[in-house]
């Protein structure tokens, strides 16, 4: 399981840098580059042991909290062409920062459950 998520992080820390790459032409890109780029960095601290358990789980707190608050207030999905370009932008985007929420609450479950073992 060890080596499973360190190869789990680092694919998650590839596709979070490319995620905030990816935000080059958005209006509010710098809010993105740190959003994801933080992401990445606790990805690569993960790998090598380095992150904390504390860290994890307030990063997992802070992207759920942060998928609540850009959630869509009429969520029509994440295809363009499927509705309002405003309300398909903010679903994926809360949609990113749920799935940031979730890996960095793996983080925190396997650092928990290391330090058990």
């Amino acid at each position: 399981m060890k080596l499973f998520s360190k190869i789990f992080a680092f694919i998650f820390a590839i596709l979070f840098v490319w995620s905030a790459v990816l935000q080059y032409n958005d209006q509010d890109a710098w809010m993105w580059y740190a959003i994801y780029g933080i992401a990445a960095l606790a990805s690569v601290f993960f790998i090598f042991n380095r992150l904390l358990l504390s860290v994890g789980v307030l990063l997992s707190f802070a992207y759920l909290i942060g998928s609540y608050i850009f959630w869509p207030e009429k969520y029509e999905g994440v295809s363009i062409g499927g509705g309002d370009i405003d309300n398909i932008e903010r679903a994926r985007e809360s949609l990113g920062l749920l799935i940031s929420a979730m890996v960095m609450l793996f983080y925190a479950w396997r650092i928990r459950f290391s330090k058990k073992a």
